[in-house]
């Protein structure tokens, strides 16, 4: 089951739309879970199966495929691994990090009034190796490029232990002592994120893009 499939899911006759939630904290897991649980669309209510407070697992990829249900992650990242999982059992993951846009894209979907899609391809991702403070400009991020591309002004997120604390853009990447626009894999390079300060060593940077999806 994708949200594609939701609309003519209903129009045959499915009266349950099961979903696998998983939350960075408790709180979210609890609003969600109350949120998802008044959506009622000609009778056709959303049902929780799983809700946890952690990354997306390899389980609940394996339960959505014997239950025929939605993943769906806020403020998470699943690995790699479980993203490829994922594929090879034909379960869909969606993420946000937006409540009430979840909320939306569900009941849209269950209409069959779903807006246009937006692919993430996943351009990079850099490691915290190392915090510089100054008085001007605040925390750079030390970082070494573990795989991609980095680019300034890029889509980035924030990930510590496989949750998500930001969600914005590159600022500025600097090598030594010049700006640059780029860097590549194993390199090392400082990064500003646009309007975040709270990170630390160990921290992985991810940056992204948004391709829309033709219907």
């Amino acid at each position: 089951m994708t949200l594609d499939d939701l609309f003519g899911a209903i129009q045959s006759g499915v009266k349950e739309i099961s979903v696998v939630l998983k939350t960075d904290v408790n709180g979210s897991l609890e609003a969600i879970k109350q949120s998802l649980s008044k959506i009622n669309v000609e009778g056709v209510k959303v049902n929780v199966i799983r809700g946890g407070v952690g990354t997306i697992t390899e389980s609940d990829i394996v339960l959505a495929n014997a239950s025929n249900a939605i993943v769906i992650g806020f403020n998470v990242r699943p690995s790699s691994k479980t993203m490829d999982f994922a594929k090879d059992y034909n379960v869909d993951i969606k993420l946000y990090d937006i409540i009430y846009k979840m909320i939306e894209d569900i009941e849209n979907s269950m209409k069959g009034l779903l807006e246009p899609v937006y692919e993430e391809v996943i351009t990079g991702h850099a490691q915290i190796r190392q915090i510089f403070k100054f008085s001007k400009v605040g925390n750079i991020a030390g970082c070494h490029v573990t795989d991609g591309l980095i680019k300034m002004n890029s889509k980035a997120r924030l990930i510590r232990d496989s949750i998500v604390l930001y969600t914005g853009s590159i600022k500025s990447i600097q090598r030594e002592k010049d700006q640059v626009k780029e860097v590549k894999k194993d390199m090392d390079c400082g990064i500003t994120l646009e309007n975040y300060q709270d990170i630390k060593e160990g921290d992985i940077i991810e940056t992204y893009d948004l391709n829309e999806i033709k219907r």
